[in-house]
């Protein structure tokens, strides 16, 4: 399962969403991050951030489509 981190009308996550689509990736989860918390902690100014589940390998802006391709590799 890939899960993309990701704020609130945010230009950069939709791009990272179309790099998604691009790569052929159309099933992932989608993770609203705020401002504050632990996960912004976590991902600060790296957002987006795709994570990995199954080895939990992140993946952070900026990215395109041939990234994401050579990330599921």
């Amino acid at each position: 399962m890939l899960t993309l981190y990701r704020r609130p009308d945010c230009e950069l996550c939709d791009l990272a969403e179309r790099a998604l689509s691009e790569a052929g990736v159309h099933e992932y989860g989608s993770v609203p991050i705020s401002w504050d918390g632990s996960l912004a902690e976590r991902y600060g100014e790296r957002i987006p951030v795709l994570v990995r589940g199954d080895t939990g390998a992140e993946l952070c802006w900026p990215f395109d489509s041939g990234a994401v391709r050579r990330f599921l590799r």
